[in-house]
């Protein structure tokens, strides 16, 4: 090379850090959101996302995230349980369901930007959620009980609520654990329909929560609560019809 040859160095940028590249890395670690409610995948997913990038700043751990949201999540319900309903409970315990959904949301999101997963973070992710699905609607039994001025026989509907929740977390628990023992997986491919996602919505977690914000007007609350129940035991039931032909068809 000549003394006149041009020197060509290649500049090599250093990896961007921050909240900012935190944000921009999370389209990457997400979950397919194919099959996902309205709420979930367009509010809380976001929501989520930004408490995982400020998490993920503050050097926090996806099993503090679970145990944070779980906070948030059970004071929630013991406020249902033990506080006569109004409209600033309806709000208190509104947002304490809300912010502990957007937390529970961050935790796969922050383990998925540290590099993965682990094993005792699903196990301890799982136990949290089993707790708030058994706990929830008896909350709502308890405080209909209390304060409801509503017939008796209502009571029956946080009863058949808290079998639809349970059977349906179990069973969805169930089929992904079912796959993986024979080593199938889920279809992601194509893009997300928002048609289902709106149709689905009545069984969507996030909006139960928001429906806590007519607590303040218990026969208001009362026939949101009973329309959500009466969608998500129609969901089930066709659900749990195409969960079992799935599970048959990995007998064949």
């Amino acid at each position: 090379m000549s003394s006149s040859d041009p020197v060509t160095r290649t500049v090599t940028e250093p990896p961007k850090t921050g909240f900012r590249a935190a944000l921009e890395r999370l389209p990457a670690a997400q979950k397919t959101a194919k099959g996902a409610p309205a709420y979930s995948r367009f509010v809380n997913r976001r929501a989520g996302g930004y408490l995982a990038a400020a998490a993920y700043q503050l050097g926090m751990t996806p099993n503090q995230i679970t145990g944070i949201s779980a906070l948030f999540t059970f004071a929630g319900i013991a406020t249902i349980a033990l506080a006569e309903p109004s409209v600033p409970i309806g709000i208190v315990v509104c947002l304490a369901l809300v912010i502990g959904y957007a937390l529970d949301a961050a935790d796969g999101q922050l383990a998925r930007l540290r590099g993965g997963g682990s094993t005792s973070g699903e196990w301890l992710d799982h136990i949290v959620d089993a707790a708030k699905i058994s706990s929830l609607h008896l909350a709502v039994l308890v405080s209909g009980y209390r304060f409801f001025d509503l017939p008796r026989g209502y009571l029956l509907v946080p009863i058949a609520f808290q079998i639809v929740a349970a059977v349906m977390f179990f069973a969805m628990i169930l089929n992904d654990q079912l796959r993986r023992v024979h080593g199938v997986k889920r279809d992601t491919s194509g893009k997300p329909s928002i048609v289902r996602s709106l149709l689905v919505v009545p069984t969507d977690y996030g909006l139960f929560c928001l429906t806590f914000l007519l607590l303040g007007f218990p026969s208001v609350f009362a026939i949101a609560y009973g329309v959500l129940f009466v969608s998500n035991l129609l969901f089930l039931v066709a659900a749990l019809r195409k969960w079992y032909t799935d599970m048959a068809a990995l007998d064949a």
